[in-house]
């Protein structure tokens, strides 16, 4: 895929980018790896609280870096009137809002939906939380643990024997990113349609809530109630990680095409046949005899030797790799999903991409994340003079 900036799906968008920590920010960081100009409005003086965690390289926070990415940051405060009326300024010429401030402070400040669509009627404006606009737990704060623990995600998972187990990434807040982005589009093309914006309430525990195919699946329609398994599945056998002699091996059989085939790979064509083990069901009963089977073949080999058997047959197979190992591997080379930008502080920086791959429109290397306030004076000069900027400065407005 060749490299550049050009022909970029979202190009001509411009988004209000009223976000701080992850969920929100990884929402507009999806819309900017696009194309979509992206407008960050942050405090004077402090910015993104994103921005204060470690690891930091040169002072500049490897967090806000990968999250931030390719956006222009504004420094107003929203607590002076003139700053409320720079941010109105914006929004006039804006196609999106997002927000991910506790239900109400946005509208307290002068930033609200309402405020902003009577300003902007096809101003499409998100607002990411994590109970939602309303309902009995709209009230509360929620980070990503408490979206996980209060969807049922964390009930399921972990050892059966041990505690909920949070899942190891923020995926509550990430999820609601990912979504909000989603609704974003969606709104922007009914707005070509209607001529009018909308306002999109975003959820980080329903967005986990949604996901949760299988376990609902069991949940809604299934004799037992879903509960926690470990890395088995509810579903199918040998779908687990299983210990070799250096490791664990991943095995994924969902079918009985691919159990065929893993019985063959072991040298035990017979299981195929065996009353025990003929249908998904089946083997999910008989799970311990058919672990003991497994693992008594997966324990004499390295996880090289087991995948690289497996994958032969055409049993999906993996090792269980490390960050750095993954980091370091092929696939994610060859996928092109990490790249370099030269940062105006921290030098040159590696950042992820956007995973999905356009036919007719060229990858982009990411643009770097900016310093605090780097496009205060660029993004205002549209409509203010050097001395109306010199003023606000002067003031601590921007």
């Amino acid at each position: 895929m060749p490299e550049g900036k050009a022909a970029a799906p979202l190009e001509g968008l411009r988004i209000l980018d009223l976000t701080r920590m992850l969920a929100g920010p990884f929402c507009t960081a999806l819309l900017a790896d696009l194309g979509a100009e992206i407008i960050k409005i942050e405090t004077p003086g402090r910015g993104d609280d994103a921005r204060h965690f470690a690891p930091f390289r040169a002072g500049e926070s490897a967090y806000f870096m990968l999250i931030n990415r390719g956006k222009k940051s504004v420094t107003l405060n929203l607590k002076e009137a003139r700053g409320v009326a720079l941010l109105h300024r914006l929004a006039e010429t804006s196609d999106a809002v997002v927000e991910n401030f506790r239900p109400g402070v946005a509208a307290r400040l002068g930033a609200g939906y309402e405020e902003l669509s009577r300003i902007n009627p096809r101003l499409v404006y998100a607002s990411i939380s994590g109970f939602g606009q309303d309902g009995p737990l709209a009230h509360r704060p929620a980070y990503d643990i408490v979206a996980q623990a209060m969807s049922g995600l964390m009930s399921m998972t972990g050892a059966p024997d041990g505690p909920p187990t949070r899942v190891g990434e923020s995926y509550g807040d990430l999820v609601a990113g990912l979504f909000a982005s989603w609704s974003i589009l969606a709104a922007l093309q009914g707005r070509g349609r209607t001529g009018r914006g909308q306002h999109l309430d975003i959820a980080m525990t329903d967005s986990l809530f949604s996901m949760m195919v299988t376990a609902l699946s069991l949940e809604l329609y299934g004799d037992a109630p879903a509960q926690r398994i470990g890395n088995r599945h509810p579903m199918s056998s040998p779908y687990d990680a299983y210990a070799a002699k250096d490791g664990h091996v991943i095995i994924a059989s969902a079918n009985e095409a691919i159990f065929k085939r893993f019985a063959e790979a072991i040298g035990r064509p017979e299981l195929a046949a065996d009353p025990r083990f003929e249908n998904d069901a089946l083997r999910i009963a008989n799970e311990p005899a058919l672990r003991a089977i497994v693992t008594q073949w997966t324990s004499t080999r390295s996880v090289a030797e087991a995948v690289a058997a497996l994958d032969a047959a055409g049993v999906p197979a993996s090792p269980v790799l490390s960050v750095a190992e993954a980091v370091a591997s092929e696939h994610v080379e060859a996928r092109g999903l990490l790249a370099t930008a030269r940062h105006p502080v921290a030098g040159d920086i590696p950042l992820m991409r956007q995973p999905v791959l356009f036919s007719d429109a060229p990858r982009r290397t990411p643009d770097p994340s900016p310093t605090l306030g780097q496009h205060t004076e660029a993004v205002l000069g549209a409509f203010l003079d050097a001395s109306e900027i010199d003023a606000l400065k002067r003031d601590g407005v921007i």
